[in-house]
């Protein structure tokens, strides 16, 4: 277990690359054995110092929710970090390249709570019930740390959150079977990826499901208008400036966003 000082010394790295938009060396090699445990203690040591810069936060974002993933890596659930309010934008946003370390852009679902979730939802139709609206998304990841990372890195660097990109399109969760809710990434006018929604969980609504219980055994609670992102369906493609990228989800609309 990491000391608070080591804590307050690892946040202040993460910020300090984040800054100087230049990748530090992966904490678990300067704290070998790195435990999630101590890496979510860092995030949070990471964001509360972000909204004591007045910094504000819109809702979260899940990440590694295929269990192909969380084999691989050792893990029986997935990762979660926040989504800061500011870097939530809208379809057609120009991002500019030279602000990211190693941007890459996924294609997701954003689910918008329609109140506070108080105790732990078991079904997809429970969080269904608490669901204002469904938005088709795309989420921008950043590694502030560079290789090879182990996952408590990804997690201690808030879950590589980086910037969300929303449709203009809601949906209302009773109209749509967001299981099969699906979409084609396409890069430079090339589709490169696709995939279907149940890749997370089996459904994203179980991604929710899992988020809120892991906040209510925390501490804390998703709350009513949170924006949580369920995590990719499909790989992600890393961006450089002068790409465009542009999610098909067929009948669900669609959305984009550029880099120069």
């Amino acid at each position: 277990m990491l000391s608070d000082a080591e804590i307050q010394e690892a946040a202040r790295a993460i910020l300090e690359a984040e800054k100087n938009v230049s990748a530090l060396p992966p904490l678990s090699g300067t704290y070998p054995g790195l435990a999630l445990t101590d890496a979510y203690r860092i995030q949070d040591r990471v964001n509360a110092e972000r909204e004591q810069r007045g910094l504000a936060f819109a809702g979260y974002k899940i990440g590694l929710t295929w269990q192909t993933i969380q084999i691989a890596c050792g893990l029986t659930e997935p990762i979660c970090g926040r989504i800061l309010a500011d870097v939530v934008h809208p379809s057609g946003f120009l991002l500019q390249a030279a602000d990211y370390i190693d941007p890459h852009i996924e294609v997701e679902l954003a689910f918008v709570m329609a109140s506070d979730i108080d105790v732990p939802l078991r079904t997809a139709d429970e969080v269904l019930a608490v669901t204002d609206h469904v938005v088709p998304a795309l989420e921008l990841v950043d590694f502030r740390m560079a290789p090879p990372r182990i996952v408590a890195d990804t997690v201690a660097d808030n879950s590589a959150f980086a910037g969300v990109v929303l449709s203009n399109h809601r949906l209302r969760p009773q109209d749509v079977d967001t299981r099969w809710m699906g979409a084609t990434l396409a890069r430079n006018g090339i589709v490169e990826v696709s995939g279907v929604a149940a890749m997370g969980m089996s459904h994203p609504a179980l991604c929710v499901a899992w988020l809120a219980n892991t906040l209510l055994e925390r501490g804390g609670r998703l709350r009513a208008g949170a924006l949580v992102m369920t995590g990719a369906f499909a790989a992600a493609l890393p961006a450089v400036a002068g790409d465009r990228f542009e999610a098909d989800f067929g009948p669900w609309s669609g959305l984009g966003v550029s880099f120069q």
